[in-house]
This record gives structure tokens, sequence and C-alpha cells, in this order.
């Protein structure tokens, strides 16, 4: 009995390395892509509400790596990503250009905006332009909070000071901290400043962070925020998962896609992001 006891364990332990070979668990097969992102994209919830949809449907997992959009793009130059989802169009474009990406597609965009303390010391909301009200908190030497991260934010940003031939980098009213959009927000709130801020954002956070904030300016067209989805070139890093990544892309700016987008929305309905591929 001992002995046939010990042969019935050695037949069910070899069912079970063979199981392990030839049935793989869920797990160990499944595939992921990493996807280098703005933190716009994960703040607002977004990538929360379309990725399971395209997980689902794919069998694709995508993890997500939240940074600024300048720093998304150099991790995906460096090869740390497979896919880029981004908002500096003409950074992206440069990185095609250069051979780090390759199928760029439009996506959707939404615009930025102006947020400031709700009694708006400043009067910004009687201006309706961007410009103008840069100029008007310079002169004020009224405090302005800066992401100060190179992302897409503080790219249109700069962009703004640009115009006015205007350097506050190194002024007391102007401070860069260096986070993301929602830690931004926040600190703007404590220091009862002006900053500069992406829609899909402000929506998505400003009651969750108890911001005593409003909107100043809105509107203006040199405010428009378009984000794009590109691809790892798989010739400048063979290890990427190109196949994928294109499947996600080709999702991403496919009618489901761009309806999924669509229809993500925020408490009180407001749509955040506006879909917009060709």
């Amino acid at each position: 009995m001992f002995k046939g006891g010990i042969t019935k364990f050695r037949g069910i332990f070899l069912l079970m390395i063979l199981s392990c070979v030839f049935f793989p668990s869920a797990s160990s097969a499944e595939t992921r892509i990493r996807c280098a992102s703005t933190t716009s994209t994960q703040n607002s919830g977004l990538f929360d509400y379309i990725l399971p949809i395209f997980e689902k449907k794919a069998g694709i997992k995508v993890d997500v790596v939240a940074v600024g959009t300048g720093a998304a793009i150099e991790i995906g130059k460096r090869g740390d990503a497979d896919v880029v989802f981004v908002h500096a169009k003409e950074q992206e474009l440069k990185a095609v250009q250069e051979g780090y990406f390759v199928n760029r597609h439009d996506v959707m965009y939404n615009d930025f905006v102006i947020i400031g303390p709700a009694n708006d010391p400043l009067k910004i909301k009687a201006i309706k332009s961007a410009t103008e009200a840069f100029k008007k908190i310079a002169e004020s030497n009224y405090p302005f909070v800066s992401r100060g991260d190179k992302s897409g934010t503080h790219t249109k940003e700069l962009s703004i000071w640009k115009k006015l031939v205007i350097e506050p980098e190194g002024h007391k009213w102007y401070l860069e901290v260096g986070q993301g959009m929602e830690k931004t927000q926040r600190i703007a709130n404590e220091k009862r400043a002006y900053t500069l801020t992406d829609r899909g954002t402000w929506l998505a956070t400003k009651d969750k962070d108890r911001l005593e904030m409003i909107i100043v300016l809105e509107g203006d067209p040199i405010l428009f925020n378009q984000y794009g989805v590109m691809a790892v070139n798989p010739q400048k890093h063979k290890h990427v998962k190109y196949k994928e990544a294109m499947e996600f892309i080709n999702w991403l700016i496919s009618k489901e896609g761009q309806h999924t987008i669509a229809s993500f929305k925020d408490k009180d309905r407001n749509q955040l992001f506006i879909p917009n591929a060709k």
C-alpha cells in the first residue's frame, strides 16, 4: 500500500509539472506594454476609465508611467517604454523626425486654463488674453506657481512668457515646484497664487482636493491643448513590443477608442477630452 501511494504521488506530481509546462497561468502568459504618459491623463482619471476596456478587448495590459511630457519623451527615447502618450506636439514631431518614434497620431484635445484665488485679486477675469494676464501677473509681482518640470503644461507656459519677452525665472514672485499638475494646483491654492493648468486635471481634482480657486481665464485660442500618441521605434530599440504598442495606438484612434474617450466625464457630466484622431 505504501509503495502504491508513492507511485500515485509521483504520478500526480508529474501531472502538475506537465500542466505548468503546457498550460501556463494567465498571469505568466499575460502580455504587458509600458506607456510613458503625462500626469494629466493619469490625474484626470482617463486611464482608469479607458484602459480596462482596451485590456479586456485586446488581452494586453498597459502599465502607465505618469510623468511630465518632457520626461515621458525621454523615457521613450531610452527605450524604457513601448508607447508614449503626451501633449507637446512640437516636441513630439521633433522626436519623430529624429527617429526615436514612429506612427504619431493626434488622439484628443482639451484646453489650458488659468486658475487663481476665488477673489481674483488682480481681476484677471476681466482680461480675455492669456498673454495679457501673464503680463499683469509679472508687472504686479503677484505669486505665480510654475510646474517647472518640462511638461506639456510647463512648455505652454514658457511659450507665453516668451511671447512677452519676459524671463520669470529667479524672481521672488515666480515659484517653480517641479511637480505634477495636481500637486502644483495644491501649492498654488496654499500660496493664493495663480497658475496654468489643463482643464481635465482641474475638473477631476478641484473638489477632491478642496481647492479654493476658480478659473479666471479660459477660451483664448493660444491655450489649445493637443494630445498625441506614438510608438517607440523598434529600429532604435529591438526589445520594444512594437506590435502590441500599435494595437493600443490603433485602438485609441479607432471609432471605438474615440467613442470611449468621448464618454469619459466627471461627476458633473463635463466632458474632459474631445477626441480628434484623423
